[in-house]
């Protein structure tokens, strides 16, 4: 191979070893792109919960006397719902328990003074109720699973049930019922698995809570 040869294979080799790599390095780049925009992350949307059009109802009633429910209800101080692709993925709700009622007579009478009291919730102590959630799951069309962690009186437990949430126009409707064991909760005053010899005076263990929450942007 004379001096002349080298440089003219050269002049052969360079134009096909760029006319190969433009067009796959093109390729990887455009792929490169399609795969950044196409896994982006769905972004969650926060929902503030309306204090004005959100209550949760409660029930207690006595274990053998029958038609002898109290009913009434308490309100959400502050508290958000999170959504994932139209659907329920999380919140937070605080419930201020200086607010409870009773359906019938109010918030000022002996059976509020006394739920406040440390017998049942110690409302100056702990003025918060707290719900987290921490898993939501579906069941069917209508209806979800919905668990959380339930704080009352500085106790956590886990507790689930079943919601509907609908996801319309700006706003999130959810509706839920759950039945708690208080004295999971400290809360034993009149529990027949405390206090011997009660009798027709003993209290249900079974407290019902029933949520409407109304949530908007």
């Amino acid at each position: 191979m004379n001096n002349n040869t080298i440089p003219f294979l050269i002049l052969i080799i360079a134009p096909l070893f760029y006319a190969y790599r433009g067009p796959v390095v093109k390729k990887y780049e455009d792929n490169a792109s399609a795969n950044f925009i196409y896994s982006k992350p769905v972004e969650n949307e926060k929902y503030v919960i309306d204090k004005k059009e959100s209550v949760i109802g409660w029930r207690g009633s006595m274990l053998f006397t029958a038609n002898e429910d109290h009913v009434g209800y308490v309100y959400i101080s502050k508290g958000e719902l999170t959504i994932a692709k139209g659907q329920l993925a999380g919140g937070k709700v605080e419930v201020d328990m200086s607010t409870i009622t009773d359906k019938v007579h109010g918030s000022d009478n002996n059976l509020i003074n006394h739920l406040k009291d440390p017998d049942f919730f110690d409302v100056k102590k702990f003025p918060i109720t707290t719900f987290i959630i921490t898993k939501v799951s579906s069941t069917n069309g209508e209806t979800i699973d919905v668990t959380g962690n339930l704080t009352i009186k500085g106790i956590t437990h886990a507790v689930t049930f079943p919601a509907k949430v609908e996801v319309k126009d700006g706003s999130v409707h959810a509706n839920g019922k759950v039945t708690i064991d208080r004295t999971k909760w400290d809360v034993r005053y009149r529990s027949g698995k405390f206090y011997d010899n009660l009798a027709d005076k003993t209290i249900s263990d079974d407290i019902e809570f029933e949520m409407k929450i109304v949530a908007k942007k």
